[in-house]
């Protein structure tokens, strides 16, 4: 069970909870390395300028400031605060730092450039179950130099059915949407303010239909017709290629439209043949960042769908740019912490340790220290992790020092030199030889495994 933070939105895991958050972790990173994704790191601080430049969401945007100048003052910021474009700030998400990062290295990089990114991001939000102010997050992209093969949004996709579906976590559904399809309808019926159309429809969830179809008709001008019509759209979800005849049974005609359900009818359907199950076609998914020009994805946990998105994204083909130059891009991101905690606090995961260490050497002496440490660095050059006991207390209270760390072997060298091991969990215990001897493939390395609590 995950415990409650004293600072709250800055969650610290417990060493076994770490354990959980690691092998997530590892997890997700072989199975985008095994897809082809390279691993880069970009800064941590951005300028606001650049944070803000694709969508005004300074809000959550934490600026840096020094409590001291060199002088040793109070430092200031001259009364530009945040909105100072040259200011500094925490990367609030990967994808802006991402795109800054492929301009600025476009000539060091082969296109297409498939990129995986681990980090820490901040953002200054009100604390609440799967909302923190610090958290990581893993995210993929493929970006292209000048164009970017509609095939990639399909690929991404799929990725990420894989690697999630390698996680011990509930059963997930990816439900997508095309930027393009609900923009193109929009105008269609008449209503030119497509991005705030969007944002009005990406607030479904929070406060249902009624109010989304008032914020329409108050804030943009929508007859009551365009609002229920933008509304039934939203209202389209299904798990195969079926959504394309209900949109077209809207009577709605037009460019755009024809384009987004051509791509959006491409990505469900090659989902339905090699990730079957996992992902439907939701048109009220809208993704309320202005970057994104086609795909949009938002993940759930089915029967946690409360905990919110546990993986968004899509594409954008304008958010990396060089003078005529644009580097478009598609890509998804996981929120690793809002799905580590989720997978605590019900206990659907454990490590079968709280430690790395497989093994204890005792300590016959406290002069017999130095014999410990050569059988301990035999075991670790075979990769066994392995402790040396701090001093020649009773064997009980050595062998109780194992069971309180979930340690499950303790070694014996008696005078002679003679080697035993023992399994304090079965209390069998045998020769062995810190050459030859290594624990199952099971006591190896520790084991993250799926619960089924009740």
């Amino acid at each position: 069970m995950a415990r409650t933070a004293s600072l709250s939105g800055f969650p610290e895991w417990l060493p076994e909870e770490r354990l959980v958050e690691q092998h997530v972790l590892d997890t997700l990173r072989r199975t985008f390395e095994l897809h082809g994704f390279s691993s880069i790191e970009t800064r941590a601080v951005e300028t606001v300028g650049q944070l803000l430049r694709k969508g005004e969401i300074d809000k959550e945007v934490y600026g840096l400031s020094r409590l001291q100048d060199d002088e040793g003052e109070a430092a200031t910021d001259g009364g530009k605060g945040k909105h100072d474009p040259h200011a500094l700030a925490l990367h609030f998400d990967l994808t802006v730092p991402f795109a800054r990062y492929v301009v600025e290295n476009a000539g060091y990089l082969a296109f297409p450039f498939r990129r995986y990114q681990i980090q820490k991001v901040w953002r200054g939000e009100r604390p609440q179950e799967g909302r923190a102010r610090e958290f990581t997050q893993a995210d993929i992209d493929v970006v292209g130099d000048g164009e970017l093969p509609f095939r990639y949004d399909v690929e991404i996709a799929l990725v990420i059915a894989e690697a999630l579906g390698a996680l011990p976590i509930p059963d997930f559904r990816l439900r997508i949407n095309n930027r393009k399809l609900a923009e193109g309808f929009y105008r269609g019926i008449g209503l030119d303010d497509t991005a705030g159309v969007l944002r009005s429809i990406d607030k479904l969830e929070k406060i249902g239909p009624a109010k989304v179809a008032e914020l329409l008709k108050t804030e943009l001008g929508a007859t009551d017709d365009q609002a229920q019509a933008a509304l039934k759209l939203a209202g389209i979800r299904t798990e195969d290629t079926s959504f394309v005849g209900q949109v077209r049974s809207l009577g709605v005609s037009n460019e755009l439209l024809e384009e987004g359900l051509d791509e959006l009818e491409q990505v469900i359907e090659a989902a339905v043949k090699r990730a079957p199950g996992k992902v439907i076609a939701d048109l009220s998914i809208a993704r309320g960042l202005d970057y994104y020009t086609g795909t949009v994805v938002e993940t759930v946990l089915v029967g946690h769908e409360q905990l919110g998105s546990i993986c968004s994204g899509g594409r954008y083909d304008a958010l990396a740019t060089k003078g005529n130059r644009k580097f478009p891009g598609v890509g998804l991101s996981i929120g690793v912490t809002r799905l580590v905690s989720r997978i605590l606090s019900q206990d659907l995961a454990k490590a079968s340790r709280s430690v790395p260490t497989a093994v204890l050497v005792a300590l016959n002496a406290d002069d017999t220290w130095g014999e410990a440490q050569d059988v301990a660095t035999q075991l670790r050059s075979r990769g066994i992790a392995t402790e040396v006991a701090a001093k020649a207390e009773k064997f009980g209270k050595q062998i109780k020092f194992a069971d309180r760390r979930g340690i499950p072997f303790v070694w014996f060298t008696d005078d002679e030199g003679k080697h035993q091991v023992k399994d304090i969990r079965s209390g069998v215990q045998v020769d062995a030889d810190p050459a030859t001897w290594t624990p199952s493939d099971e006591d190896l390395h520790v084991q993250v495994t799926g619960t089924s609590p009740e």
